[in-house]
């Protein structure tokens, strides 16, 4: 658009193109236009100059001055923030192919730092190798259930992106040893390693990850990893935090015991369902920094060292005992007592009654939610009395526990409404209610 203004006093401005969105946006991208916001676009500018063309009095001795840098770093700093809301399929596929400029801002390194690919099953080696030559400021990436990448594509990304520090890939079978080591030889920063379900991970890759600064690792269902392994990363991470493992059924107590003593500042430690005993977990009370503890399907885990894990680890706020038969109404009573800063204890399928939940009501204060799912011997008594005494408690969870009446869950229900209450019927009402509030309607049609 050319400008036309002519006024008695000043002479014609020299032409001065003008964009044709009303995003005050780089010129690179306005070139290709779009649609803005106020519905000025060309029409709006040539409205204004004939008007002032006619009047034959000018407002302003020149041409009005296209959008300062500020004003165009505002609306970029705008689009980013809209732009962060979507995922990376939708900003690669659907908002990057509205004109140049949204392409560029979707092509932002700040959407380029933080990557979740997870399972997008188009994701292949090529497409990882060209995410890494071009965009080497890469700090955390999730490839989870991404079938087509393999141990090529990682160590591709791994070589050129130093600064990774977050890795995850759960139930990527395909990978194996050659990924972990390509991350622990590249990235010096790499601080999180997620890596579940994956078969053909061995001891080797943890001996070459133990040499990093790792501090958050989940090892969960890789079935080649053993004590050797663990030993060997406890020994090298002293700095670790948060460990999970789940069902490695090569790990025995030496693991337990060496994480015990070489990692210190360990917070989360989970062993759900590995092979280890009471001999091991005794270790764990080394754990002063201890807050999240997963003890699931321990075969052997007894109530006294459950007991003098809470009377030694002050920190630990959620204790998940689930799954565990043994564990019994004198151990949960000495928990309620013991665990000062516990707010999350859950004891699905233990062997426990009223007298448990009872004990929880009368002696913790911080408890706020109690899973006894599946408890054969909890009765309206003790569903009644816990949420009666308790003043901390905000979710019970009483899912077949079939002794416990849906009456009775009802009228709990309309007298403490802070609380909430778990069952087959409860939980339907509350999926009905979250359908209807985000817009569905049953259909009451014949063809239904």
């Amino acid at each position: 658009q050319v400008c036309k203004r002519k006024c008695t006093e000043v002479q014609r401005c020299t032409p001065c193109k003008q964009p044709r969105c009303a995003f005050a946006a780089p010129s690179e991208g306005l070139e290709h236009g779009g649609v803005g916001a106020g519905g000025g676009g060309d029409g709006g500018g040539r409205g204004e100059a004939a008007s002032n063309s006619e009047t034959g009095h000018c407002h302003h001795p020149v041409c009005p001055i296209p959008s300062s840098s500020s004003s165009e770093n505002f609306v970029a700093s705008l689009g980013l923030q809209v732009l962060s809301h979507l995922t990376v399929k939708e900003r690669c596929l659907c908002a990057s192919l509205v004109c140049k400029y949204w392409r560029d801002l979707c092509l932002d390194f700040q959407f380029w730092k933080q990557i979740d690919l997870s399972g997008l099953q188009q994701v292949n080696d090529d497409l990882l190798v060209k995410i890494a030559s071009r965009r080497q400021n890469v700090t955390e990436i999730n490839i989870s259930d991404c079938r087509g990448v393999h141990d090529h594509g990682v160590t591709s990304l791994a070589s050129h992106c130093p600064g990774l520090q977050k890795y995850t890939a759960y139930r990527c079978k395909q990978l194996g040893d050659i990924s972990v080591v390509a991350l622990a030889t590249h990235c010096p920063l790499l601080v999180k390693v997620h890596v579940g379900n994956q078969d053909k991970l061995t001891d080797g890759a943890l001996k070459k990850v133990s040499k990093s600064h790792l501090r958050d690792i989940h090892l969960g269902q890789c079935y080649g990893i053993t004590d050797e392994g663990m030993v060997a990363l406890a020994r090298g991470c002293p700095k670790l935090q948060r460990l999970y493992l789940q069902e490695n059924k090569m790990v025995t107590d030496q693991s337990v015991r060496a994480v015990a003593e070489h990692c210190p500042e360990l917070q989360f430690v989970g062993f759900m369902g590995c092979p280890v005993t009471s001999q091991g977990v005794i270790h764990l009370t080394a754990l002063q920094n201890l807050t999240v503890l997963d003890l699931r399907h321990i075969s052997e885990l007894n109530n006294e060292t459950v007991m003098e894990v809470v009377r030694k680890c002050r920190k630990l706020s959620s204790l998940n005992l689930c799954l565990n038969w043994s564990i019994n109404d004198r151990c949960v009573e000495i928990i309620a007592k013991e665990g000062r800063s516990l707010k999350e204890l859950y004891l699905v399928s233990c062997k426990i009654t009223d007298h448990a939940l009872i004990a929880i009501g009368q002696y913790s204060s911080t408890i706020e939610t109690v899973d006894a799912g599946w408890c054969k011997d909890i009765t309206d008594q003790g569903a009644t009395q816990i949420a009666q005494s308790s003043k901390s408690l905000r979710y019970l969870g009483l899912m077949r526990c079939d002794k416990v009446n849906e009456e009775t869950v009802e009228r709990l229900v309309v007298q403490y409404p802070h609380i909430v209450f778990s069952t087959v019927m409860q939980d339907c009402k509350r999926t009905l209610e979250r359908a209807y509030q985000m817009g569905w309607s049953p259909n009451t049609s014949n063809s239904s």
